[in-house]
C-alpha cells in the first residue's frame, strides 16, 4: 500500500536550522555591528525565521523594540543584507549561505487585536450568559 503523506509545514532540518539562523542575527544585532543610522540605538528583536525548502532563502520576520519605524529598520536590514550574509554564514554550518530576506513581524500586532477583542464588552457578556447556564 502506498502512503501519501505531503508535509503540511516545515521540515525538522528547516526549524532547526530557522532557529540557528535567528539566534545568529539576534547576536549580530546585539553586538551592533550594522552600521546604518535608521539602526543606531535601536534593539531589533528576531522573532522568528523561516527557510525555504532548500535551505537557500532565510524570510527573517523583524519587530525594533516598541514597533516605532519597523518600516525603517526592515529597509536597513534588507539594504545590509549582503554584509549581514557574511557575518551570518560562518556561525551557522551549512554548505550554502541563505540569502536574507527581511519582514516586519506582524505577529504582535494580531496578538493585540485579539486580545482587544476577548476583552471586549459582546465576547465578556457571551462568557457571563455561559455562567449562567452552567
Amino acid at each position: 500500500m502506498k502512503k501519501d503523506h505531503k508535509p503540511t509545514g516545515p521540515s525538522q532540518r528547516m526549524l532547526r536550522v530557522g532557529e540557528l539562523v535567528r539566534h545568529a542575527l539576534a547576536a549580530l544585532f546585539a553586538r551592533g555591528e550594522i552600521e546604518d543610522e535608521a539602526l543606531r540605538d535601536t534593539v531589533v528583536t528576531v522573532p522568528e525565521v523561516r527557510m525555504t525548502p532548500d535551505l537557500k532563502l532565510a524570510n527573517a520576520y523583524v519587530m525594533p523594540l516598541g514597533g516605532a519605524h519597523a518600516d525603517e529598520i526592515v529597509a536597513a536590514l534588507n539594504r545590509h543584507r549582503k554584509f549581514i550574509r557574511g557575518r551570518v554564514a560562518p556561525q551557522i554550518d551549512l554548505k550554502y549561505a541563505p540569502e536574507f530576506r527581511f519582514f516586519v513581524d506582524e505577529t504582535f500586532e494580531e496578538a493585540g487585536r485579539i486580545d482587544a477583542l476577548l476583552r471586549s464588552d459582546r465576547v465578556r457578556r457571551d462568557l457571563e450568559n455561559d455562567d449562567e447556564q452552567d
